[in-house]
């Protein structure tokens, strides 16, 4: 790995119905205790029934979570 590498910034990408995609330099923390994170990409769960939380393991499609696109036209509320 080349220093600069080691240092990229994180990114935040959240899937369409899916899990929210954790890209770069990041410390996964749970409470009490640190979560190992072993890849440059990780899936968090946002559907919130995952049984790896707060990794995603595709459960998320058996249950049908949908989300809502967000319109930057619509007035805010």
């Amino acid at each position: 790995m080349t220093p600069a590498a080691a240092h990229s910034p994180a990114t935040i990408t959240a899937c369409p119905d899916g899990p929210l995609l954790v890209r770069g330099d990041v410390e996964i923390m749970a409470p009490g205790r640190r979560v190992p994170r072993t890849r440059r990409t990780v899936a968090l769960c946002r559907c919130g029934v995952s049984m790896i939380k707060p990794y995603c393991d595709g459960t998320h499609k058996l249950v049908g979570f949908t989300t809502t696109p967000t319109d930057p036209a619509a007035p805010d509320s």
